[in-house]
């Protein structure tokens, strides 16, 4: 990847993880309520499931947004998209007036997976923790 397209693969990291990371921000801020959303879907375990889908969104964006073990982060965070997706974004099986909404984030949904499966094929590009450790490993002869 050439180095000068680093401000776009910033961009785009940052871009991606800001979503989790806020989101995972506002779900520690309300873990009860959470909770009672997860479990409203019939999950089980609904608070231990807030707390792990909150430090999920918070840790893994932010690898993402550093690029830190950016791949298993991207990878990790698409697999978590993919599941919230079909669990909670579930427009065919919701009344008309929901429908609309969660067909779009749901379509939303998708497209993030998409950029976060960038992530892991191509990895974190050029200006990125995962890039400086690479550098500095020696050489195999």
């Amino acid at each position: 990847m050439k180095t000068t397209s680093a401000p776009l693969v910033v961009t785009a990291r940052v871009l991606l993880a800001l979503m989790f990371v806020l989101a995972g921000a506002s779900k520690f801020a309300d873990l009860g309520g959470t909770a009672g959303y997860i479990a409203s879907k019939g999950l089980p375990l609904a608070p231990l499931a807030a707390f792990g889908t909150a430090s999920l969104e918070v840790l893994g964006g932010l690898a993402l947004a550093f690029g830190v073990k950016a791949r298993w982060a991207a990878a990790a965070l698409a697999f978590f998209t993919l599941l919230a997706t079909f669990l909670f974004h579930n427009f065919w099986a919701m009344p008309a007036d929901q429908a609309f909404v969660n067909q779009l984030m749901f379509m939303k949904n998708l497209s993030v997976i998409g950029g976060l499966l960038m992530v892991v094929a191509f990895g974190a590009g050029p200006a990125s923790v995962d890039a400086r450790l690479a550098a500095q490993r020696p050489a195999h002869a």
